[in-house]
C-alpha cells in the first residue's frame, strides 16, 4: 500500500511541475516565480509519512534566494549600463563643434588664423625644427625652435609660406624633429582638430568615437585636451 501511495503522490507532484507554457520564462529558463511555485507544489504534495528533511528544505530556500539575488543584480547592472549610456550621450552632445587636441601630425588649418600645436621632446636638444608640408607633400615653411630642454613645448604657425605669402586653408602636415645624441629624431606632435560628430558605442568596448575634420574617427580616450 505504501508503495502505491508513494507512486500516486509522485505522479501528482510531477503533474504540478508541468507549468503552463504561458507562465514559462523565455528560452525555457527557470525564473524566481517558477522556482517558488515548484517549491510550494513540492511542500503541498509531500508524503506525510516521509516529509522532506529540514536540510533539503533549507537548501532549496537558499537556492531560491540565490536565483532572486542574481535577477536583482542583473536589474541593477542594466540600470547602471543605461545610466552610463545616457551619460555618454550627454557628453557626446557637448563635444560637437568643440576643438580637441589629439596625437597627430596632420591638421585642417584655417590659414587666416594660423595653428598652435605641441610636441614632446624626450631629451635636451640644441636644434629643434618643425617642418610644414602641404597636402601634396611639398615643404612650405620651417619653424626653427632653437635649443630646448626636455618636456612639452608649444609652437605656432602663422599660415604663411617661407616667403610670407598666406597659403590656402586645408590639410597640412607638421614634422617636428630634434638633434638628440648626434642623430635627428622624429618627435610626437599634438595638434588641434574640430569635432564634426560623434558615434555612440562604435569603438572597442562600446567606447565613444569622435569624428574629427581631416582625421576620421578617434576614440575619446586618445583626446589630450578639449578647448
Amino acid at each position: 500500500m505504501s508503495v502505491s501511495n508513494n507512486v500516486a503522490v509522485g505522479n501528482s507532484v510531477l503533474d504540478q511541475y508541468q507549468l503552463d507554457s504561458e507562465r514559462q520564462p523565455k528560452n525555457d529558463e527557470l525564473g524566481k516565480d517558477q522556482f517558488l511555485e515548484l517549491l510550494v507544489a513540492q511542500m503541498n504534495n509531500q508524503d506525510p509519512l516521509s516529509p522532506q528533511e529540514n536540510g533539503e528544505f533549507i537548501a532549496q530556500l537558499a537556492q531560491f534566494s540565490t536565483v532572486e539575488g542574481i535577477e536583482n543584480m542583473n536589474t541593477s547592472m542594466e540600470a547602471l549600463l543605461s545610466g552610463y549610456q545616457s551619460s555618454q550621450a550627454l557628453q557626446a552632445s557637448s563635444m560637437v563643434g568643440r576643438t580637441v587636441i589629439v596625437p597627430s601630425d596632420q591638421a585642417m588649418v584655417d590659414t587666416a588664423n594660423g595653428l598652435e600645436g605641441q610636441f614632446a621632446l624626450p631629451k635636451n636638444s640644441g636644434a629643434v625644427t618643425v617642418k610644414v608640408l602641404d597636402s601634396s607633400g611639398s615643404l612650405v615653411d620651417t619653424i626653427n625652435m632653437g635649443s630646448l630642454e626636455a618636456g612639452m613645448h608649444d609652437f605656432t604657425w602663422d599660415g604663411q609660406d617661407s616667403s610670407g605669402n598666406i597659403l590656402p586653408p586645408g590639410a597640412y602636415t607638421f614634422e617636428a624633429t630634434a638633434a638628440i645624441d648626434g642623430t635627428s629624431k622624429q618627435l610626437a606632435t599634438l595638434l588641434p582638430a574640430n569635432v564634426d560628430s560623434v558615434s555612440l558605442g562604435a569603438g572597442d568596448n562600446g567606447e565613444l568615437l569622435l569624428n574629427v575634420a581631416g582625421l576620421g574617427s578617434i576614440s575619446l580616450s586618445n583626446v589630450y585636451a578639449i578647448k
